[in-house]
């Protein structure tokens, strides 16, 4: 894994963060088996391009606060918390949005690791 942007696993209030923003689209209870899968996942590699076009979002603006935010980070070479990811019918990006529009900025081939759990286990 490229470590240069990375940290080796996600900060603790990330996911946290990944269930308060699940639970706009499933129940509490499918909410915290998606955490919990997420927390066992081991961590993969993707492509911020990948990530971004599965996910079916917009690139955020490269002036959105969260977006320097993070991209103040890395000048810094302050690491980052990898992202959430939830397979569904559609791609969900549970924690990391403004991370991956930071890093799609510097490169859209930019590795990104990821945790990736799968919706339709549940």
């Amino acid at each position: 894994m490229n470590t240069k942007f990375w940290l080796e696993k996600p900060k603790k209030h990330t996911y946290d963060a990944a269930a308060d923003y699940l639970e706009l689209h499933y129940s509490k209870e499918v909410c915290k088996k998606m955490v919990n899968a997420l927390r066992k996942e081991r961590l993969t590699i993707k492509k911020a391009k990948d990530l971004l076009r599965a996910s079916g979002l917009p690139l955020l603006s490269e002036d959105n606060i969260h977006v320097q935010e993070n991209l103040k980070k890395v000048a810094a070479k302050e690491k980052l918390s990898p992202i959430l990811v939830i397979r569904a019918p559609r791609t969900i990006i549970a924690d990391g949005y403004h991370r991956l529009c930071s890093i799609y900025y510097l490169s859209e081939d930019l590795e990104i690791p990821c945790k990736i759990a799968d919706l339709r286990e549940y």
